[in-house]
């Protein structure tokens, strides 16, 4: 893998997981687009890079919330051992709830499926039908929940709702903020759940992977440019949300998934 290749991976990589837009859609398309599959020694290179990717807005997560989840973990640690009930311990146990099946369903799904679906035209059908689906849920939604007064019930469905990410297109951050904000989560809280939910899962999956790692200049410039991009991203999103709507990630996954197609139909010679 060229050093300009992980650069722009790492970029996307940052720009697209903490957006719900599909990080794995856009890493899957972007080699296809410009025909990198084809060169000798990508597809070789590209396996586990993703997760390393993946690694990269992890460390933006743990940095930009680092104050979040020293409070979580000591709060889940006082709620066990000394019985001190907090807000920050009853959501580090509610992270840990809605991590558990929604990463083994993801996990099993994956694993068995991921060649299958992570075609062109799955991955265009997958975010165009994640668009509608996240536009609509979040035009009709109220906003009455903020992230401190979440219940188990609404943390536990978002975090199963996150299995549905094993489709390339359909989002992680896309599929929980939707599940979020179905059940009234403020937008703002909808956001800062999903980055938080996302963390166990990605560094499970990144010890899992860490034996395909290939150590390399490339490598590390593509998990630099994943955080250092993840870190800005973060902090737009949440500032954004604020104010704004998912409208135009809605419109953007649309029109992304109308290029797949168009590009498909282009080289199929139609």
């Amino acid at each position: 893998m060229e050093i300009y290749q992980a650069l722009i991976l790492g970029i996307v990589q940052g720009l697209t997981e903490l957006l719900p837009i599909s990080s794995s859609a856009h890493l899957n398309i972007i080699p296809w687009l410009f025909n990198w599959v084809n060169q000798p020694g990508f597809q070789e290179a590209f396996e586990g890079f993703d997760v390393a990717l993946h690694f990269g807005t992890l460390l933006a997560i743990g940095i930009f919330f680092f104050k979040d989840w020293i409070e979580l973990i000591v709060g889940g640690f006082n709620q066990v051992v000394k019985k001190k009930t907090t807000t920050e311990g009853k959501m580090f146990w509610y992270i840990v709830l809605a991590t558990i099946p929604g990463g083994i369903i993801g996990f099993i799904l994956d694993k068995f499926m991921d060649n299958i679906l992570a075609k062109p035209i799955i991955i265009a059908i997958a975010l165009i039908v994640m668009g509608i689906v996240l536009y609509i849920v979040d035009k009709k939604a109220k906003n009455v929940t903020e992230y401190k007064d979440m219940t188990l019930k609404q943390t536990f469905l978002i975090g199963l709702s996150q299995a549905l990410a094993f489709i390339p297109g359909v989002s992680r951050s896309g599929v929980t903020m939707t599940t979020a904000r179905a059940m009234g989560v403020k937008r703002e809280a909808a956001a800062k759940y999903s980055f938080m939910l996302s963390a166990p899962i990605v560094l499970a999956a990144t010890i899992f992977k860490a034996k395909d790692f290939v150590f390399s200049i490339p490598f590390f410039i593509g998990i630099f440019a994943s955080f250092i991009v993840g870190i800005f991203v973060i902090k737009f999103l949440l500032e954004y949300l604020r104010k704004g709507s998912f409208k135009i990630f809605a419109i953007y996954r649309i029109i992304f998934g109308l290029v797949i197609i168009g590009v498909l139909l282009v080289r199929s010679g139609m």
